[in-house]
């Protein structure tokens, strides 16, 4: 029997873990194409949630009207986000397009409290919540719709950066100046990036807001989502699937025995233990690239 509850940890844990992957998704996309880690994706993914229940509880839209059409404002969004903060930095110093990042995080969520609110709202999926069982294991139905959602963006991505605009947002994230120098448009590369971004964030925020609700907590999960990413390795797509699947399994079965020791809460620290050591130990992550300077 325990040997069945340890497995239903991992396997759960798993599945969390890859909705953890949304956000490291998002991550990776605008890394690729300017090598910072947006600490907005965080505010992006709650925004999105709100934005879909603004069709759907504002306007009484069907969800599958509602969820493609906060996608597409969400596209113009990120591409308005570049056109009108990212271009005047366009060759500026990382630290200051991270700090815009910053900046723009906590611009988002105080518009979204100022326009919505603080009170929790809810996102009906129609998710059953009957339970799910595979042979003895107990399976939350949300949690694998959400980690087939995210394989299958995974898998659109990848297919994606084989493409020629995929090549491209690559080239730019190598050197600016280089892709300048090519024909190739920094500026809306970056843009596509950060709009990409944005519609991973509606899937994020769609997924966790039937889990917990729809709240400024939803952007807090950032912090799961940038320890996926940097184990993974920023600029990797597959790391991010990969280290959320980790990271997902040991929170999960961690946790189980942590908690009783401590008096709960031990799921933050052991993900923020994880992310000190990742940069601690392999600071480009499982699968990033590790780019050694001659000078």
């Amino acid at each position: 029997m325990e040997l069945v509850f340890l497995a239903e940890l991992a396997v759960n844990g798993a599945m969390t873990g890859l909705l953890y992957s949304l956000f490291a998704i998002g991550l990776v996309l605008i890394y690729k194409a300017s090598s910072v880690p947006n600490l907005a994706q965080g505010a992006l993914t709650m925004l999105g949630a709100y934005v879909v229940l603004a069709f759907a509880d504002g306007l009484g839209m069907p969800l599958w009207v509602a969820i493609p059409l906060a996608a597409i404002v969400m596209f113009g969004l990120g591409f308005g986000i570049e056109r009108v903060a990212l271009r005047r930095l366009a060759g500026r110093p990382v630290i200051m397009i991270l700090m815009m990042t910053l900046g723009l995080d906590i611009f988002l969520r105080g518009t979204t409290m100022a326009i919505w609110g603080a009170t929790s709202a809810s996102m009906e999926l129609g998710v059953s919540y009957e339970p799910l069982f595979l042979g003895d294991l107990f399976i939350s139905r949300i949690h694998l719709v959400g980690s087939i959602v995210t394989l299958v963006l995974f898998g659109a991505f990848m297919l994606f950066f084989r493409t020629r605009a995929g090549i491209k947002l690559k080239a730019i994230a190598d050197d600016y100046t280089a892709s300048w120098s090519v024909g190739i448009s920094v500026e809306r590369g970056v843009g596509l990036s950060w709009a990409l971004a944005s519609v991973v964030a509606v899937a994020a925020g769609v997924i966790w807001g039937e889990i917990q609700g729809v709240d400024q907590s939803l952007s807090l999960l950032l912090l799961k989502g940038l320890a996926v990413a940097v184990l993974g390795g920023l600029d990797s797509i597959l790391g991010a699937v990969v280290a959320g699947i980790i990271l997902g399994i040991i929170e999960n079965v961690g946790a189980n025995f942590l908690d009783p020791l401590v008096g709960g809460g031990s799921r933050d620290l052991i993900v923020a233990a994880v992310l000190i050591l990742t940069v601690m130990i392999r600071p480009h992550g499982l699968f990033g690239r590790h780019d050694i300077e001659r000078v």
